[in-house]
This record gives C-alpha cells, structure tokens and sequence, in this order.
C-alpha cells in the first residue's frame, strides 16, 4: 500500500462545461434560448479529455516566428502546433467570432458571448484573434465599401488559415495593432506616419510595439495622416499574392498566453485603407475597442468559472484530517466565496451581453448603459481575476502548483484581461468619462441598478453610498477606482437579488455590500447557505 496512488481527485472530464446554471438562466433571461442546443454540444466538448489536451499542447508548444525563407527571403510567419489549429477551427465553426453581425436575429450577440464563456475554459489563448475578429466589424462599418468586402470573409465560419490574398480564403481573421513604445495607452502620442498614395490607400512606416495576434489576415493599426490620428485596415496579404511589408520583428515572451502570438513590428510603407475618417481614429477604433473589452470580462469570468470548478471537485475528492475538504467548515467558506465572485461576474457579463446586443439594434437605454457599466465591469471583474485565480489554485494545495493541473497556466493568464484593451486606471477613467460628459449614461446605470430597489436594504444602503461617492466631483478622479469598484459591486448585486437564488444573493450582500468583511477570500458571515452556493459550481461527470 506504501506505493498505491489514492486519496487523488479524478481529472475533471466528461462533463458538460455549459452547465453552469448562472450562464444557462442568464442566456434564457437575455433572449438567447434558441442558443442553448449548440452551447451544450460546445460544452460537451469542452469537458472532453480530447478538447483539454488540445488546450495543453497549445500551451506547451508555444508559436514560432519563421523572418526567413531557407532562401533568404522574407516571410514573416508564424508556425503553429496542430493543436492550436484544432481549438480555431471548433472556435470558428461554432461562430465564437464574427458571425453575430451576420445574424439580426434577437440574442446573437448573448449566444456569443455564452459560446465564448464556455470555450475559453479550455484554452484562453486563442479566444484573442477569435475576440478581435469579433471587434472588427463594428470599427468596419464606418466604411461601408471595405465592410462589404471584408465582413463576409470575417463572418465566416469556415477556419482558412495561412498567408495568401484574402478573396482567396473562405474565412478571414483580423487582428489589432495600436501601441507604441513610447506611448503604451496613450496612443494620441503615436508616431507611425499614413502618407496618401493617390489611389485611395495609404503607406504606413512605422513601430508597434504590441501587435496581437499577427498571424491574422488583416489589422486594424492607428496611425497619424495629414489629418491627424486615423484608423486603417491593413492586410496582411495584398490582392496580388505580394506579402505586405509589415515586418515581425520578433514575439513577446510572455508571462501567460503562451499559445498566441504578440510580436512587436515594423511597417515600411505597408498598404492600408483608411476606416472613417481622417483624424477620427480614436473614434472610429473605440467601437472594437468597446468589444473586446466586453470579451475582456466574458474571459475572466470564465477564467473564475474554470478555477472554482476545479477547486470544487477536488475538494469533493480529496480527504485530510479524517473528513473530506468539501465537509470542512472553513473550505466550505472559501469554496462558496469563490463560487458567489464567479457567479457574480457571470451574471454582469451576460447582461453587458444583453445590453450589447439590445443597443445595436436599437432598444432605448441599453446602449447608455453599457457605456457606464462595462468600464465599471472591465475595472472590476478583470481585477479580480488573479485574486480569484490564486485563490482556487491555493484549493488544491501543492497538487494546484505544479503545471499538470491546469491551475499554474490560469494564474498566469488572469492578469492579462486587465491589462488588454485598458488598464485598470484606463477603465476607471473611461468610466469617470462617460458619467461626467454623458449623464444619460449614469441615469441608465442607476436605473438598472434600481430594479431591485426594496429587495434587500444592504442593497438598497449600497446603492445610496454609491451615489454619495459621485458627488464630490473635486477629488472624483482620485477615487476613480473607489468609484469603478463600487458601481460595479452594486450592479452585480442587483443583478443577483433578481435572478440568483436567495442564498447567492444573501451572501453576496453580506459579504460585498457592507463594510465588515475581511479582503480576503473565505469571509462569508455565519448563517450564509454554503450548500446551496457550493452546489452551483458542482459538475456531472460521464
């Protein structure tokens, strides 16, 4: 018995990951029911063993990049293990991309978001071009003769990969390019130089020094025009089968998002049409901006999901101290803690969803205020990712830190979400932005918020003090995260006095909305229904 292996948590496989009941009630409660017939077929294959091994080869063969021809000649290239291409092509397939802006039918967007929720739990590298693809089309339309030709091949939901001219590809995939060096978030401080060519298309020389994702097929890239800072679609492949002269210089070692490609490059005289208007950039580009920061928070919330997942089914398998983890009094307070910050952050990013799909088809008020609570929503579920993530891991002790249990590579992704599209202090400002130049945006937050106005009285305190924190407009930018956090703990509690069971949304109240709790995780106050909480992240295996 000395050598026998026992007292070990099974792999967590054969099981649906979509059956998550705050995602499921979300979906239903969003419009997007019809969805849930191809969200269990993605989740099932979620949870396979098949789809999880593609997930850790990705990881541990990161891409290559390929400058040269054996020749000499240069290619610009990323190499890819085949297990990447496995995850695009299910990604693709099922419509995690673009194919929303095809379909007008009510809930696309949500059926979306959902997919994207529950695929990401398998590998989140490669939710980035899939996320972008998504993105671009809204910045497109701002020029109607390149969307007509391009939203076609971005909808597409066959997965075509490799550098050749786009009309002859199935599918396209699109990627992103606006940092610089020397000005990170401040991208009014580009130099990258757009010089007409008197044919309608312009020649941009310049740095970037994070381009995501450049194995895509085209980029949106900001650079400065006679007319100021502008936006442009840069492909990668031109209609002749010449590769564009967009040089990748090398790729980012990086902390996670091992599997994807982030390279810095170098433009001399790349060909790209101008998106918008000259001088309008930022403009133009804050439409994709605004929706890959809505996958910002899809992706940490999945992030949580995956981790208390994990967490739970070890504790529900792994015995110490005569009892099982799952049946111990202090486990159970961190394992439903955890569960009610997953839960939380699922139910704001389905309804961000929600909203997202209203406004674009016009539904009055939704569009004001995902304005407001995606920047509070971006602040705050992506801040709490890593703290979530370390949280988990620490479930599983020593078993959670080494890389064969998945956790080591979720610690290392949660920070990125907070750091993409906006930092933290980015988001807290974009928020003080719209609520200060925008008032109809703060009206629609708090009119949401107050749906569930008499529900719970900590809410309703909650909702008074987060009010009272936006009158002293003097030192408002000093406290802007103060406020980010704020608004979107409020929110979230609304949201879950009005669709969570009453022991989630009892707990959160007590636990986030008052003032007497520790930071740290595993601070429920006596009398909070564990069960009940613990019991919505517990998984069916096969």
């Amino acid at each position: 018995m000395t050598h026998a292996v026992f007292n070990q948590a099974p792999p967590l496989t054969g099981h649906d990951v979509s059956a998550d009941p705050a995602l499921v009630e979300g979906v239903r409660r969003e419009g997007a029911d019809w969805a849930l017939g191809e969200l269990r077929a993605l989740g099932t294959l979620a949870g396979s063993a098949r789809a999880q091994e593609w997930g850790r080869l990705a990881n541990e063969h990161p891409p290559v990049l390929r400058t040269h021809d054996r020749y000499g000649g240069r290619i610009d290239e990323v190499e890819f293990h085949p297990a990447w291409h496995e995850l695009m092509g299910v990604a693709v397939e099922h419509g995690l991309h673009a194919t929303p802006w095809a379909s007008p039918r009510p809930g696309a967007h949500v059926a979306r978001a959902a997919k994207f929720h529950v695929w990401s739990q398998v590998e989140a590298g490669h939710g980035c071009p899939i996320s972008m693809t998504y993105a671009s089309v809204a910045a497109l339309r701002h020029s109607p003769a390149l969307a007509s030709v391009w939203e076609p091949l971005l909808t597409s939901r066959a997965y075509d990969p490799g550098l050749r001219p786009p009309a002859a590809k199935r599918g396209v995939l699109a990627g992103m390019a606006m940092t610089e060096k020397q000005g990170g978030s401040d991208v009014r401080a580009n130099t990258t130089r757009a010089e007409p060519l008197g044919d309608g298309t312009y020649a941009l020389t310049g740095h970037k020094w994070f381009n995501s994702a450049p194995m895509c097929d085209a980029f949106l890239v900001l650079a400065q025009a006679p007319g100021g800072l502008s936006c442009f679609l840069l492909p990668r492949v031109l209609p002749d089968g010449t590769r564009n002269a967009m040089r990748l210089m090398r790729l980012k070692d990086k902390l996670g998002n091992r599997s994807n490609a982030s390279a810095e490059v170098e433009y001399e005289g790349a060909v790209a049409h101008l998106v918008g208007e000259e001088g309008r950039g930022v403009r133009t580009i804050i439409e994709m901006v605004n929706m890959t920061r809505l996958d910002c928070v899809i992706g940490s919330a999945a992030g949580m999901r995956y981790g208390v997942t994990q967490a739970v089914h070890h504790a529900r398998h792994r015995s110490a101290f005569g009892a099982r983890l799952a049946d111990q009094p202090l486990m159970r307070n961190v394992l439903a803690d955890l569960v009610l910050e997953s839960e939380a952050a699922t139910a704001l990013m389905i309804r961000l969803a929600g909203a997202t799909d209203k406004a674009i088809r016009g539904v009055r008020g939704e569009g004001a205020l995902r304005r407001t609570a995606l920047a509070a929503a971006k602040y705050w579920v992506c801040k709490r990712a890593p703290a979530h993530a370390a949280e988990s891991l620490e479930c599983l002790g020593g078993n959670g830190y080494v890389e064969d249990s998945q956790m080591p590579r979720l610690f290392r992704e949660s920070p990125l979400n907070g750091i993409w599209e906006g930092s933290g202090n980015v988001a807290a400002l974009d928020l003080l932005r719209s609520i200060t130049r925008e008032p109809d945006t703060l009206d629609a937050f708090f009119h949401e918020v107050e749906l569930a106005k008499g529900a719970d009285p900590r809410l309703d305190a909650a909702v008074r003090a987060a009010r009272d924190l936006l009158a002293d407009t003097a030192t408002l930018e000093h406290r802007a995260r103060q406020v980010a956090e704020r608004l979107a703990l409020v929110l979230q509690g609304s949201l879950l006095v009005r669709h969570s069971p009453h022991a989630l949304a009892d707990a959160f109240c007590a636990s986030r909305l008052t003032s007497d709790r520790g930071l740290a995780f595993g601070g429920l106050p006596p009398g909070a229904d564990l069960t009940a909480i613990i019991d919505r992240a517990a998984v069916t295996t096969a």
